[in-house]
């Protein structure tokens, strides 16, 4: 399927690992100039590398999404030598890497760095790219929350509610912004072994005494299979395919929605 968006401009945030970075390389696939926003070293890398399977531009920029001077100079950057973005991909989010079950185990202060980065980012990123979108009444945005926002996962309470809002705010945008003809959704990930995921078990591990401890493969592989109706992980590839349909014109009708790529995980009967 010819998704119709070859050489767009697709700035993608958290891209240097997990879901970011898939979400980058198909775009990269798609013939779209590409711009990797992440705080990470490795980011340069990543973009040389999908320079050079896709056959695209990438560019890599340092950006940390909570910062909004950072935010707003990665935009004008990406501008000047990609162009304007046509799509906005906000991947990048933090767990508070405690075991919040009870949620009485955190303190207030596990919050705000949390909300900073995965409410706080999600709000600087948006109020950058919008103005330009209304101006050339055209562009989407796709918000990466969780089903964590959905069903208030006790692993992580600040995670869960961050996610929550990004689901919320979502909303209130897709209605604001659906006269310029600009679409906005949010794709909520199940069950995906990430670097993220992967804190949330070494945080519930290390509060086990020593005999009750289990190995990341086991105690995921049982989670897995005790709550997704499908039986198996989700891949960083499955979400970023469902991100880039839901940015290209094939989704055109689309906005304002919450889709959950999750096996099944969270169902609304």
């Amino acid at each position: 399927m010819d998704l119709q968006i070859r050489d767009h401009v697709a700035v993608v945030t958290g891209s240097a690992s997990g879901i970011g970075r898939a979400t980058a390389e198909a775009f990269a696939a798609e013939g779209c100039r590409v711009a990797v926003w992440d705080i990470a070293d490795e980011a340069s890398a990543i973009a040389a590398d999908i320079t050079q399977r896709f056959g695209t531009v990438a560019l890599a920029l340092r950006v940390d999404v909570a910062d909004v001077a950072s935010v707003s100079a990665a935009l004008a950057e990406t501008t000047e030598r990609l162009g304007p973005p046509d799509h906005l991909v906000h991947a990048a989010a933090i767990g508070s890497g405690r075991f919040g079950f009870p949620f009485t185990n955190l303190e207030p202060g596990d919050w705000p760095r949390v909300l900073e980065v995965n409410v706080m980012g999600m709000v600087n990123v948006a109020h950058a790219v919008a103005p330009g979108m209304i101006e050339r009444r055209a562009g989407t945005m796709l918000f990466v929350a969780s089903v964590a926002g959905q069903i208030g996962s006790p692993t992580d309470p600040p995670y869960s509610a961050s996610k929550a809002a990004n689901i919320t705010f979502a909303q209130c945008m897709a209605r604001d912004l659906a006269p310029f003809d600009v679409r906005v959704n949010t794709v909520c990930p199940g069950m995906v072994q990430t670097p993220l995921n992967r804190s949330v078990w070494q945080a519930w591990n290390e509060r086990r005494p020593p005999h009750e401890r289990r190995s990341y493969e086991d105690w995921a592989g049982e989670k897995v299979r005790a709550v997704v109706p499908l039986g198996r992980w989700q891949t960083p590839a499955n979400v970023a395919d469902a991100i880039v349909f839901l940015s290209s014109p094939r989704a055109s009708e689309i906005t304002g929605q919450t889709i959950n790529v999750d096996g099944g995980y969270v169902m609304h009967w």
